[in-house]
């Protein structure tokens, strides 16, 4: 059994530096969202397929770590694809948290940012209410500080 997640945010910026400022998420939210996540480190790989990190988050978030898999990365059609498969953020019920980022570009310049985030879970017991609407509002916060961020600083992005 799993249960979806389904986040959809427009952007002021264009996909391609949505995906850019995505992939300096590691450095930025630890620095803009700390009360989030704390630290980022990558423990194999260099980023593309296959790489492994464990994340550290803050005091806002109900839980300690996560370790994270990314299974697909594909610039051209702007997405990104990761997988929590180890850490308390399993919250005891999960197998495993599929992540489908991608980014559509919008004809105004902008884009829009979608992630849809499948819980996939042990057993018959599901992620509470609460549990996914905190997901979604952190999923929201992270990405807003990073938009915001690359927004102010465009000669980075």
């Amino acid at each position: 059994m799993s249960v979806t997640l389904d986040l959809q945010i427009t952007s002021q910026l264009p996909a391609d530096k949505v995906l850019k400022v995505i992939g300096d998420f590691d450095n930025l939210v630890p620095k803009l969202n700390p009360q989030f996540i704390k630290s980022v480190e990558t423990l194999q790989g260099n980023g593309d397929v296959g790489t492994i990190k464990n994340v550290t988050f803050g005091d806002a978030v109900p839980y300690k770590s996560a370790k994270y898999k990314v299974d697909a990365v594909d610039p051209s059609n702007y997405s990104y694809d990761y997988s929590i498969i180890e850490g308390d953020s399993l919250i005891g019920i999960l197998d495993s948290i599929n992540h489908h980022v991608k980014i559509v570009p919008s004809s105004d310049g902008g884009s829009v940012y979608k992630q849809t985030v499948v819980y996939n879970c042990k057993g018959a017991e599901k992620p509470s209410e609460e549990f996914l609407k905190t997901e979604k509002e952190v999923f929201e916060s992270n990405f807003k500080a990073i938009e915001a961020y690359a927004a102010a600083h465009p000669e980075v992005y």
